[in-house]
């Protein structure tokens, strides 16, 4: 059988501990043997940010920006217990968060829905999308760990010299302060990244904040969304019959829970990473969810929206073949597959990606599945498999 040939390489960046096995696993099974795959590769092991001070990372995003798509598995951010694990020189920086610096853009996450797959929400009928604004905020921030009793300040120092200058706090004693920041411009391409977003599905936006405590910094969001969708889409809005609906977040987190779904969830840096994973746990599994940063300037890079299976990665180096779940790192390989398709004017690509996604699902469906997955099946599972199976369970329905 021919392979599906490829116009143009996408960016692949590779990851850490479960998901780098299954990364490689993935590509053997289901991608190779029936794609002319090419692909710029790029280690972003934890290991290898390390070694090269993170130039991989600053390369790999350079890639994305050159090729307009990329594909990454799932990396650790190093913590002090890593920094000891795995003998590194320093701790390394979130690579998401360099990425989404140096790419800017909103981070789509929509959870993955399956028929005999039951979540604990039971009132949520339609995915719900959740638009994450990618820059700035605790992922780009500075921190200092004060050790004594004294004076915290803010301070900004404009082009022209002139401070403006606020006290944060007089400390009474040891503590810590943090800041964090973000820009208008990145605020703005959010803003019309979400509703273009929500025009293209047909689905209504909302959004929210606590402007009510933090005037300025969350209220510059709420004013910038409201005007960049009264100036540039409320008539397309109302032309589409949807709507856009700002509340507080506490308050939009209550309403979430009680709706049918069907909407975009368009959320802060921090409160976008710790929402989509109640809403993909909710709906059944951090690995049922579709993850893609879309960039102001066109570009797309897709991810599994999880982390590394650290837990799971351990059980492997004893020997053990875990029932890992893989549909989202698929799944980030067929939405990056689909997107250089779309780019390249090559439908059969396209057809490629939708048709493994298709026997992705539908091998679940037919009652094959991993263990994660198999306590909210109903009717309960025909066969609990590894991961090892269930890739070769997709791999003989896409080769029929």
């Amino acid at each position: 059988m021919a392979k599906i040939q490829m116009k143009n390489a996408i960016a692949e960046l590779d990851g850490d501990e479960m998901t780098r096995v299954l990364w490689k696993l993935i590509k053997d099974k289901l991608l190779l043997p029936f794609v002319d795959l090419k692909t710029e590769y790029y280690d972003l092991s934890i290991t290898e940010r390390d070694k090269t001070d993170d130039k991989i990372t600053y390369d790999a995003a350079n890639a994305i920006k050159r090729l307009g798509v990329g594909v990454k598995c799932a990396t650790i951010t190093s913590n002090q217990a890593r920094v000891e694990e795995y003998h590194l020189t320093h701790l390394t920086p979130s690579p998401n968060g360099i990425l989404r610096g140096e790419l800017d853009g909103t981070v789509f996450r929509t959870p993955i829905f399956v028929k005999n797959i039951k979540g604990t929400v039971s009132c949520w009928k339609k995915p719900i999308t959740l638009g994450r604004h990618a820059y700035g905020d605790v992922y780009k921030n500075c921190e200092i760990k004060t050790p004594s009793a004294g004076k915290a300040e803010l301070v900004f120092t404009g082009a022209d010299g002139k401070e403006i200058r606020k006290t944060i706090m007089e400390m009474k004693g040891p503590g810590i302060i943090q800041g964090i920041h973000n820009l208008d411009s990145s605020i703005e391409s959010f803003a019309r990244c979400c509703f273009n977003y929500a025009l293209d599905q047909k689905i209504d936006v909302w959004f929210g904040a606590k402007d009510t405590i933090s005037k300025t910094y969350d209220g510059n969001f709420k004013a910038i969304m409201q005007r960049i969708f009264d100036a540039e889409y409320k008539e397309k809005f109302e032309k589409a019959g949807l709507t856009y609906f700002y509340t507080l977040i506490d308050d939009a987190v209550a309403r979430v829970v009680k709706s049918e779904g069907g909407f975009l969830w368009a959320c802060k840096n921090y409160d976008g990473d710790v929402m989509s994973d109640m809403i993909a746990s909710a709906c059944g599994s951090l690995a049922m969810m579709t993850s893609v940063l879309v960039c102001p300037n066109g570009e797309f890079e897709y991810e599994a929206s999880h982390g590394t299976v650290q837990k799971h990665y351990y059980r492997y180096m004893k020997g053990e073949k875990t029932s890992t779940n893989p549909v989202a790192t698929i799944f980030a390989w067929t939405g990056a597959l689909a997107k250089r398709a779309e780019l390249d004017g090559t439908p059969d690509l396209a057809d490629f990606a939708h048709k493994l996604e298709k026997a992705t699902l539908g091998t679940i469906e037919d009652g094959i599945m991993t263990g994660d997955l198999a306590k909210l099946s109903d009717p309960a599972p025909l066969k609990i498999v590894n991961s090892w199976e269930y890739i070769d369970e997709i791999a003989s329905r896409l080769a029929k």
